[in-house]
């Protein structure tokens, strides 16, 4: 074996460049933290860490226009395991889903041929997960099954849809944007299309309200503010209002439910759907940049905006007190009803030109703290959010703006000051609740004030656009096999040089070497190249020549001619010969220049007679051999000569040494031997021309007349005995110089641009250059290989070819890509663990399933025989040596922040379930782990009392560090209630029509706000239809608590009332007399279940709301229904862990409840009995043989032992011989 590796594989592979406007919005940010993107027809996937292309995805015929990564959102495990699957759509309306890590294409679907506008994946559905929506344009909405692509069904609406836009509480809820307005629908379902067209509301647009003409005296703020009030109508806006197609986008928070944005230039609208009206806007000044785009985040009420100059923006929601109003008390009599969205952090912009201007930005999913944006010129940057603590005095009181405090918790457990914990690990770990929750904080806690701020950690830069001049660095040779590097050095039109390493597909080097369009590139040495460039020429046609010399490894550019170049005609092409010493420079309208390499001196310009050049080749034959050959001879004879006896050899053996050094030098530096070397050219009438040059001589040895069947020759190659020549009319004319025959093959493919052979020794393979693309041919048979047409085959038109290695091919294409291909030129996408990357990749997505989900058990199960290691070789896992070798790779990937913590002992089980669950991209552990962790650590605060003895204290706690508010019914009913009720004071200061002030009114009495109510329904006006059921409603809610016979009547006017088709008023008579649990029953009765749940939270003790959730429980654990995952989580925030273990284990989701058990009986949330001992054996048992199915023996084993008499048996079955194991 050598004692020296060196990586000269050149695998196929696509360099990409500047994007094209039909892929603005083609881009996704997958929850496996792989960014996806469109470049024309290719789908470029670059890993989010490293900013390293890791697939080029190519199969579509036409430009991208969306790209999407399927959710996680599902249990993974070896039948349904970790995979990479990616749907891209085109402007032909072809959708292709991928299975990316093969680079193949699993599903080919096609409706209409026009450009696909919008496409997700379904996620909510524990049945399926290949449910794809597209819209076809104009108007259809398409459900296909991605995974065969079948169509399950299709709906045409009445206006032209533009995007949609899923409810992430209600994912029967969607809403479309269309040109005209937007569509709500409320029944959406994967078994049949909607119902119906869907409930139309208009926008009026927010310059031209005109209803409220009359506040035109409040001040700046307070009138933009007015003039949004009415956005939602149901009539179309008349014509001189704008209508809605200046709405750039539309979008759903996730942060919290029923609250939808809509983006404008100018503005942010946020509406709350509940009662239909805005209930915030975000508004840029005058001077200010105009917005692009905005993605909600999820984990805590903030939004990212992209705005034109490129800058990226993130904006939380302002925190109030008036959260911790409680119910009934004489509310604030001017509390601030205001929304507002203060900018937290905003990043650097780019430089925007007419080429140069931002497409679109994609946040992290899983940690929401970094967002990518795609620049027009095929960049991508990365920057990602960096919290730093600021200390109080240093805080600027003036600027207005609340301060943000870190988080009690970290990965869901409160951690003290000392604790390891790495607060830039996602969004929710950075900033605490404070933007909800309002700021008045317990005495003595430990928060701390921090600051955001974006840091640039990836930059991925494309190639420039197209004219390209490319040229590979010499062949690999025995020679040089300690030095090679495969470098391609490309030439673009603003005159720099790109130096790509082709193993790796980065760039080397990128050097400046023109003031304009580089020509042609020639190679001098590995390290060195020569290339030329000519500037536009004047009313002569004479331009500015450029010809530099470039060193690589010092970047240093010499002008090669010196002086020369000004005013002259434009160089055509030069020619290196075969031993890289002589230099051929041929012009359009001058004679040709013949130069030293090595010496950089002209050696001859040819007379004015001399004939104009049409094409040019060196010959690989030369003299060297025969050269060195003599030379040594030489020397020997001199030593002989020098050296006459033993005697004297000590006197004269120092100057024999000089003497040889001197040789020796000089023939190294080739100075005293120059070898004779060869070219060919053809003038304009087809003769052609054999020359010889031998250090500063230049003498014609041959002319061979023309050829008759050969139109005007174009270009030339030779290698070994054969010589090649093309012409105009596309004909190949191949010459034995051997055998003294020539062959002509008419291609009929016009003008012959380049011919140029392969490189490796016998290695007769030829790619030959035409306007129309490209074939390549095996000169010994004199046959076709292979050939790529434009238009045919391809889309885009190649600019210039070369020869990457022997049998791989490079084209650069007017697309602005270039690719090394097969000497088939079949475009073909690679197995992504084929990739040679340059820094490792962390990304378990691509390790063959069992080793994925192995290397998932090996983190969650530390520590292993009492140590924490991250060294997989310890493990009794016997598995090949090379899976072994890539789960280390994997793991030696991860950054050392999250090794410190996994490897930390005091990191708590649960903490480690949700940071695998992150690290893993897992979007469905993400949310149980959190839920859970949150629950049962409360549940262990209240156990043990050490928040405060008093029975307050562990409410308390919670209101401190309550479960976000995204997570909606799952959180507490204190934190909930509050929050409603906070909602509730801002739509009533918001109301501006008596719709809207009904919807209040309703609102409050389910929150059991009767005096405020009262005073609504008292403004009512006399000229209003509803004057008169208003006041009596009003006396009937300020007398109802009176007498028992006005209860029995009212609940029966109620059941009347619901049986008649009126639920919300039944409901709402129900709740005035304390009847809120059968309220919550009518609802569930009728399938309103979400609002059942809602008033259950606000209005009914712990016991009845557990019995109202336990109902729904069962109604999502239902076949028809079939949401278990969610029933989970509902189950956990009413912590009945032993039904959560029990589910889990009947759904077959071993691993996790296995963790959960051992997390359960770490917190004491089992009471132990026999049932449960039965249940968590039954667990273990059933955890280890899936282990033992992963070939993952040594977590096998541990769970065995621990399952008791369930275990034994698998316990003996491990202990038997490994072969045995690997049958099994």
């Amino acid at each position: 074996m050598l004692p020296y590796t060196v990586n000269f594989k050149v695998s196929a592979r696509t360099l990409t460049g500047v994007l094209n406007a039909h892929n603005k919005a083609a881009v996704d940010w997958g929850w496996q933290g792989l960014i996806a993107y469109g470049c024309h027809s290719l789908v470029v996937v670059i890993d989010s860490n490293t900013a390293q292309t890791l697939q080029v995805l190519e199969k579509h015929k036409a430009d991208i226009v969306k790209v999407k990564w399927a959710r996680e959102n599902y249990h993974h495990h070896i039948g349904s395991p970790y995979s990479l699957r990616l749907a891209s759509a085109d402007v032909n309306g072809k959708i292709i889903v991928w299975d990316v890590a093969a680079g193949v294409a699993q599903c080919e679907i096609q409706e209409h041929a026009k450009p696909i506008q919008d496409v997700q994946w379904l996620w909510n559905q524990d049945a399926s997960r290949d449910l794809l929506l597209a819209i076809h344009p104009p108007n259809y909405i398409v459900l296909w099954n991605a995974d065969t692509g079948t169509k399950l069904w299709k709906k045409s609406y009445a206006d032209n849809i533009l995007s949609f836009s899923f409810d992430p509480f209600d994912p029967s809820h969607l809403t479309l944007l269309t040109s005209e307005g937007i569509v709500f629908i409320s029944d959406f379902s994967p078994s049949k299309p909607p119902s119906g067209p869907g409930k139309k509301v208009y926008i009026s647009s927010p310059h031209s309200s005109p209803a409220h003409n009359k506040l035109a005296t409040a001040t700046g703020a307070k009138k933009a503010l007015h003039k949004v009030k009415i956005l939602i109508t149901q009539e179309k806006p008349s014509a001189e209002f704008a209508a809605l197609n200046d709405c750039l986008q539309l979008a759903y928070l996730p942060s919290k439910r029923n609250h939808m944005l809509l983006l404008y230039p100018r503005e942010i609208l946020i509406l709350d759907l509940e009662v239909n009206q805005t209930v915030g806007v975000i508004a840029i000044e005058r001077t200010g940049v105009p917005f692009l785009q905005v993605i909600p985040c999820s984990q805590r009420d903030g939004l990212f905006c992209l705005h034109e100059n490129g800058c990226i923006t993130l904006r939380v929601r302002r925190s109030y007190n008036s959260i911790f109003a409680t119910s009934n008390d004489e509310p604030d009599p001017d509390p601030v009803q205001e929304l507002t969205y203060d900018l937290r952090s905003q990043c650097d912009a780019i430089r925007v030109t007419k080429t140069v201007r931002p497409f679109s930005m994609v946040c992290c999913p899983v940690n929401e703290n970094a967002a990518a944006l795609i620049v027009s010129d095929g960049r991508v940057m990365i920057w990602e959010l960096k919290s730093a603590v600021c200390s109080r005095n240093a805080r600027n009181s003036g600027s207005g703006v609340s301060p943000l405090y870190s988080p009690v918790s970290f990965c869901g457990i409160p951690v003290g000051a000392l604790q390891n914990k790495l607060p830039d690990l996602s969004l929710d770990n950075m900033i605490g609740q404070s933007a909800v929750a309002g700021e008045e904080h317990p005495k003595g806690s430990i928060l701390q004030e921090v600051h955001l701020k974006f840091l640039l950690t990836g930059l991925l830069s494309g190639l420039p656009s197209p004219q390209f001049a490319i040229r590979m660095c010499p062949p690999l040779t025995t020679k040089n096999i300690k030095m090679y590097q495969p470098l391609l050095a490309v030439g673009t039109s603003n005159g720099s040089v790109l130096v790509y390493h082709l193993t790796s597909g980065l760039l080397y080097k990128e050097l400046s070497v023109h003031s304009c369009e580089v020509k042609g590139i020639e190679w001098t040495s590995l390290t060195s190249f020569l290339s030329f460039a000519a500037s536009t020429p004047n009313n002569m046609g004479l331009v500015r020549n450029e010809l530099q010399l470039v060193d690589l490894p010092t970047g240093r550019s010499t002008a090669f001619r010196g002086d020369r170049g000004n005013d002259e005609s434009p160089i055509e092409m030069i020619k290196v010969s075969h031993l890289k010493q002589y230099l051929a420079v041929i012009f359009k309208d001058k004679p040709l220049e013949l130069w030293d390499i090595r010496t950089c001196t002209l050696l001859r310009e040819m007379s004015k007679s001399f004939p104009a050049i049409t094409a040019l080749e060196w010959s690989p034959s030369h003299n060297l051999k025969s050269l060195r050959k003599k030379q040594l001879a030489t020397r020997e004879a001199m030593a002989r000569q020098t050296v006459v006896s033993d005697a004297e050899l000590g006197a004269v053996e120092s100057s024999v040494i000089s003497l040889l050094q001197e040789a020796e030098s000089k023939s190294e530096l080739s100075q005293n031997i120059s070898a004779r070397e060869h070219f060919v050219f053809t003038d304009n009438d087809g003769q052609v021309y054999h020359l010889t040059v031998e250090g500063n001589s230049v003498k014609d040895s041959a002319r061979i007349p023309p050829d008759g069947s050969m139109g005007s020759i174009t270009c030339i190659a030779w290698k070994g005995d054969t010589l090649v020549l093309g012409d105009m009319d596309g004909n190949l004319n191949f010459w034995d110089l051997k055998g003294r025959v020539s062959r002509g093959i008419p291609t009929h493919r016009s003008w012959v641009r380049k011919i140029r052979f392969a490189p490796g020794k016998g290695n007769q393979k030829l790619i030959a250059m035409y306007n129309d693309g490209a074939e390549v041919w095996d000169t010994k048979e004199v046959q076709m290989v292979s050939s790529l047409r434009s238009g045919r085959n391809v889309t885009f038109r190649i600019l210039d070819v070369d020869w990457g290695t022997s049998d791989k091919v490079i084209l650069a294409s007017d697309d602005g890509c270039i690719r090394v291909l097969e000497m088939s030129m079949k475009s073909t996408c690679f197995r992504m663990d084929e990739q040679e990357l340059i820094e490792p990749v962390w990304c378990p997505y691509l390790l063959v399933p069992r080793a994925a989900l192995a290397l998932k058990a090996f983190l969650l199960h530390q520590p292993w025989n009492g140590r924490y290691s991250l060294d997989i070789s310890h493990i009794d896992y016997p598995e090949n040596e090379e899976i072994k070798t890539l789960l280390q790779e994997q793991l030696n990937a991860l950054s050392n922040d999250i090794k410190k913590l996994l490897l930390d002992p005091e990191f708590t089980l649960l903490q480690r379930c949700l940071l695998v669950s992150r690290l893993y991209g897992d979007e469905s552990e993400l949310h149980f782990w959190t839920v859970a962790a949150h629950y049962l650590h409360s549940l262990s605060q209240a156990k043990s009392g050490d928040a405060v003895v008093t029975k307050e204290g562990a409410p308390q706690d919670r209101l401190n560090n309550p479960l976000d508010i995204c997570y909606d019914v799952l959180c507490e009913n204190a934190y909930f209630q509050k929050f409603q009720l906070e909602r509730v004071n801002l739509q009533e200061g918001k109301r501006s029509t008596y719709d809207h002030t009904r919807k209040c009114t309703d609102q409050l009495l389910l929150l059991g706000q009767t005096d405020r109510a009262v005073q609504l329904l008292l403004e009512t006006s006399a000229d209003n239809q509803h004057y008169y059921c208003d006041s009596l409603k009003a006396c009937l809610v300020t007398t109802v608590t009176s007498s028992g016979p006005s209860q029995s009547t009212i609940k029966l006017v109620a059941t009347n009332m619901i049986a008649n088709g009126k639920l919300a008023e039944g409901v709402q008579l129900l709740c005035l007399i304390d009847k809120a649990a059968d309220a919550c029953r009518y609802l569930q009765t009728y399938g309103e279940w979400n609002r059942a749940a809602w008033l259950a939270k606000v209005r009914l003790n712990s016991e009845e709301c557990a019995d109202v959730l336990k109902r729904w429980v069962d109604h999502l654990c239902s076949p028809q229904v079939n949401q278990k995952s969610k029933a989970l989580l509902v189950l956990l925030s009413l912590g009945c862990f032993v039904n959560v273990a029990e589910t889990l284990h009947s759904m077959r989701y071993f691993d996790r409840a296995a963790l959960f058990v051992e997390a359960c009986l770490k917190y004491g949330a089992f009471e132990v009995s026999e049932d449960t001992e039965k249940l968590v054996t039954a667990i273990y048992a059933d955890y280890a043989r899936s282990l033992k199915s992963l070939g993952f023996k040594q977590g096998a084993v541990h769970f065995a032992s621990k399952a008791g008499v369930a275990g034994r048996e698998l316990l003996s079955e491990l202990g038997s011989p490994k072969e045995e194991l690997t049958e099994g």
